[in-house]
């Protein structure tokens, strides 16, 4: 099974940046989306941006012209720079990986099969 590790979390102010790295090992043919999720103490799991074989991407609104999704195939490695940060992205990030199927397009969670073990990202105001 595919494995996964992220890294680069930590502690900004408002406003500042952050590149969160995810590398994956192990690496599984059925692999079509990669993905950054993240969770706030006491709020479910939601999407916030997947990266298919062909580089396209999606966000969810609310980071939509912050963040960025990228990888580099030749170090096994997904990226998520973060920008304009604000307090309500503070939150457990986790990388993700899934085989194609329309549920994994859209961020849904279940669709993921493989998944890190989260980094911890803190907005202050």
């Amino acid at each position: 099974q595919e494995r996964l590790l992220e890294s680069g979390g930590g502690s900004v102010e408002s406003g500042g940046s952050l590149t969160l790295s995810c590398v994956a090992s192990g690496a599984s043919r059925n692999t079509y989306y990669m993905a950054w999720f993240r969770q706030a103490p006491g709020q479910s799991r939601e999407g916030v941006a997947v990266i298919d074989v062909v580089d396209v991407t999606k966000y969810r609104d609310s980071v939509k012209g912050r963040f960025t999704i990228s990888r580099d195939l030749g170090k096994n490695t997904l990226y998520l720079q973060m920008n304009s940060l604000k307090p309500e992205d503070t939150a457990m990030y986790y990388c993700a990986a899934g085989p194609f199927s329309p549920e994994a397009e859209k961020l849904l969670s279940d669709a993921y099969i493989s998944w890190g073990r989260g980094t911890q990202v803190t907005v202050s105001p």
